[in-house]
């Protein structure tokens, strides 16, 4: 989680300057807040297992992340976190499993497909390329957050655009591929 803070922060006016073409331009704010957040909740008290890890940081980001993305996120690794228990390790398919239901949670929150312009374009070929490998699933995320400029945005405050949508890379799309760039940095 400090690596994905860290790569939040460091691509944070990157996100927003995203989010300002079809969102309202704080998503990178609300993403660096939320993470950093996270980064102190899991300070001062250390969660001993990796769910447990991903249900601290869902409820930081639940609570301190504006607009959908806090839901969303917050959703996704509550539910992933809930999926892995209180195993002390996870395999890889026991994470992919888990991302698998925090996907499913996402996408029922948020009633979002792939091809929406959203960060599912971007979560659902990441938790497919994770059985690969983590660098796999950083991969499919960085190349369907890409895929989403030429889609028209179905979903979120982006589809208000109409066709100005398209020509844009969505932001949660961004987003996800950043959190999947830090999971793949820190396993190497």
């Amino acid at each position: 989680m400090a690596a994905a803070a860290g790569l939040v922060e460091r691509e944070a006016g990157r996100l927003t300057e995203l989010d300002s073409a079809i969102g309202d331009a704080d998503h990178g704010t609300n993403m660096q807040r939320g993470f950093a957040a996270v980064v102190k909740a899991l300070e001062s008290e250390p969660p001993a297992a990796p769910g447990a890890v991903l249900m601290t940081a869902g409820r930081q980001l639940i609570s301190t992340v504006g607009g959908a993305a806090g839901p969303l996120y917050g959703t996704l690794l509550r539910r992933a976190g809930k999926r892995l228990g209180e195993a002390p390790q996870v395999t890889a398919a026991e994470l992919r499993a888990g991302l698998r239901a925090g996907l499913d949670s996402v996408r029922e929150l948020g009633g979002a497909a792939p091809g929406d312009k959203t960060m599912v374009d971007a979560l659902v070929p990441a938790v497919e390329a994770l059985g690969d490998s983590l660098d796999a699933a950083a991969a499919a995320a960085d190349e369907g957050a890409r895929a989403t400029v030429p889609m028209l945005a179905r979903k979120g405050r982006a589809s208000y655009l109409g066709e100005r949508s398209i020509g844009h890379q969505d932001p949660g799309a961004t987003s996800t591929a950043l959190l999947f760039a830090a999971l793949a940095e820190v396993a190497r």
